[in-house]
């Protein structure tokens, strides 16, 4: 049976701690943490949960999540087959919520970083060069010690003060509502859904799981996910979609009944509501960007 990644907590004494995540799929549970949590896939494919917010991942994919904000990289469901022989590599760096409370930490020169970190309660999305930049500085960390260490990883922070190349991912309004005895009842309900969402997907059976009524589950999973249970679902088909839409040649009608939707018109009505575009219309434009870019 394949195993997934596990974390280690930061050693006392210790200013931050980094590893080099080598396995067949990244951790399996949705989780939440007292830590700061930088983490770029290196390599490995699937669907990341941050907040409130969900999306497809792949190699670069680098996020800075705050203390104590839900977080999953799902990988495909390929990568979980043990004769599929698939490999995952990430990079993560954790550091303490008290990080900046102390000593040279609180002097006027580290405000920038500070007011950073205070944003990434929402998360932080790094993309384009500065995403290149500190991928290499992370690898480069993995290498070094003692002070020089230290240093390197403020540069690190550093070059995400200022940088045009973030977005903030959870949005605005998000709080985590979520208590430490709950992580486990929400891990089942997203690994219940990113199981079947192919398939016909059961509120009723999603309520079972969680040990809640149906109209009690209803409840509890839109205060935590900020949407209700079936836009959370009709967000994973879709975002699975898109996937299918940059990686493969299948056309539209086999797209929409891979992706879990029973019908072509209902799947065209759905991804224009939330893409604000059609299947065809969003294909062509990820294949003229690709294009653009080789």
């Amino acid at each position: 049976m394949k195993n997934p990644v596990k974390k280690t907590r930061i050693p006392e004494g210790k200013a931050f701690v980094i590893q080099e995540l080598i396995a067949p799929f990244f951790d399996v549970n949705w989780h939440f943490h007292s830590e700061y949590q930088l983490f770029v896939v290196l390599k490995g494919r699937g669907t990341r949960f941050v907040g409130d917010d969900m999306k497809a991942f792949k190699e670069g994919d680098m996020v800075l999540t705050g203390p104590n904000l839900p977080h999953l990289w799902k990988n495909d469901k390929d990568y979980h087959q043990a004769n599929m022989e698939l490999e995952t590599h990430g990079i993560v760096i954790y550091f303490p919520e008290n990080f900046l409370n102390n000593s040279v930490f609180q002097m006027e020169e580290m405000e920038g970083i500070a007011q950073m970190l205070k944003k990434s309660e929402r998360g932080i999305e790094v993309f384009g060069a500065t995403n290149q930049t500190i991928t290499k500085m992370m690898k480069e960390l993995l290498q070094m010690k003692g002070t020089s260490s230290l240093i390197h990883f403020l540069k690190i922070l550093d070059l995400l003060v200022d940088s045009p190349d973030c977005r903030l991912i959870a949005n605005a309004g998000y709080i985590n509502t979520n208590k430490e005895s709950e992580k486990d009842r929400m891990g089942k309900v997203y690994a219940y859904v990113m199981q079947h969402f192919q398939e016909k997907v059961s509120l009723e059976e999603a309520a079972r799981i969680s040990n809640l009524s149906v109209s009690a589950f209803s409840r509890y999973f839109k205060s935590r996910v900020n949407k209700s249970f079936s836009d959370f679902l009709t967000e994973v088909r879709i975002s699975h979609a898109c996937k299918l839409l940059h990686e493969t040649d299948l056309n539209i009608s086999e797209i929409a009944l891979e992706s879990g939707f029973s019908t072509l018109s209902n799947f065209n009505r759905l991804f224009r509501e939330r893409v604000k575009k059609t299947p065809l219309e969003y294909r062509k434009e990820f294949l003229n960007s690709f294009a653009a870019v080789s």
